[in-house]
């Protein structure tokens, strides 16, 4: 059973903290304490942290998936930044608003996405952020025969006279 008395608030800074970069010390830090694993840090004005929080929108997968080997509890961000699209359609079915809700610092779900590096995950979540954009079509053939317009015929050319 884990201790019931409370974490030094260093340690659970510290550990917040060394998740955006540290893989030696989170492990040094899960191994002393090993209940930090879902701690939260308030960096101020309500700007809570978890460790996994950090490892993600730092693009950290080795921490974040350590953090969760560990007990860490997975997340929405988490998820993104993993590239764990069934789970991520799941949840935003489940809950449409969380695709505008910022994690820490203000992060937005896509730029978790393109800190995690996976190009289906940014596409998914860039189609439901931009709906529009995603019939977005290259050719101006193609976009005209879409509309169904039809092209312009090539206007007869007019011979000019030379100057003289």
């Amino acid at each position: 059973m884990a201790s019931i008395l409370p974490l030094p608030p260093a340690i659970v800074g510290e550990f917040v903290g060394r998740s955006h970069n540290d893989m030696m010390r989170v492990t040094e830090l899960l191994n002393a304490y090993p209940t930090v694993v879902n701690a939260a840090w308030d960096w101020g004005n309500g700007d809570w942290e978890t460790g996994l929080a950090a490892a993600a929108h730092s693009g950290r997968k080795d921490i974040a998936e350590l953090i969760l080997s560990r007990g860490g509890r997975i997340d929405l961000l988490a998820a993104v930044m993993l590239g764990k699209i069934d789970l991520v359609k799941a949840l935003l079915k489940d809950n449409p608003a969380a695709l505008h809700h910022n994690g820490p610092h203000g992060i937005s779900l896509l730029a978790l996405a393109e800190a995690g590096k996976n190009r289906e995950m940014i596409s998914y979540l860039k189609g439901l952020l931009h709906p529009a954009k995603k019939s977005f079509i290259k050719s101006p053939a193609a976009k005209m025969t879409k509309m169904k317009i039809k092209p312009s015929k090539p206007s007869k050319t007019v011979k000019r006279r030379k100057a003289a």
